[in-house]
């Protein structure tokens, strides 16, 4: 299958659909959108004009992603998570200079229903608990919950938490240099 586009979704001639891509019941994708290769775009998920989404990414149903948006490989966004893209939003004023961009980082996972806050960067395996409204930049591996979400610990590549050095109990891995993240702990 080189893309498949299900009859119902709405796919402008305009963006572009990596190979294998999948994309479900009354999605809609609009102009200049980038999506990469094997990614599924779950039901009803809005991704705006110019977001840019990487390889393998999975976008659970009902998300929406606004321009300003890039999600880079291997994210996984759960179902009804959303996006913003203007900090002081008013419904008679909006422009490009208003853009405030956000940058989701290799291998992150977000939770059901989150709130992603333009502005932030989310690092690399970061992970964000359900229901969370991140308001600030999360570190690699960082596990953020509540809101606002504030950064209660550190998880590995494979989701797992780590122990208090720094190592996954699952696979082994170890990651030293998160210790210098830990200040941010509130």
């Amino acid at each position: 299958m080189v893309v498949f586009i299900h009859p119902t979704a709405e796919v402008d001639p305009r963006a572009k659909i990596g190979y294998g891509t999948k994309i479900w019941h009354q999605a809609q994708v609009r102009e200049f959108a980038e999506i990469g290769e094997n990614c599924n775009i779950g039901k009803g998920v809005y991704i705006d004009l110019k977001v840019k989404v990487g390889n393998r990414v999975k976008i659970q149903n009902y998300v929406s992603v606004y321009h300003g948006v890039t999600i880079e490989d291997d994210v996984f966004v759960g179902p009804s998570v959303t996006f913003t893209n203007d900090k002081h939003p008013r419904a008679w004023l909006w422009d490009e200079s208003r853009l405030c961009r956000t940058l989701v980082k290799r291998g992150a996972s977000i939770g059901a229903n989150s709130t992603i806050v333009c502005g932030v960067t989310i690092g690399e395996y970061a992970m964000i608990g359900a229901g969370s409204v991140v308001t600030k930049d999360v570190p690699p591996h960082g596990l953020v919950v509540g809101n606002p979400a504030r950064l209660v610990w550190f998880v590995c590549e494979c989701g797992e938490r780590l122990d208090k050095n720094f190592k996954c109990p699952k696979c082994g891995k170890e990651f030293p240099e998160l210790e210098k993240f830990k200040g941010l702990m509130e």
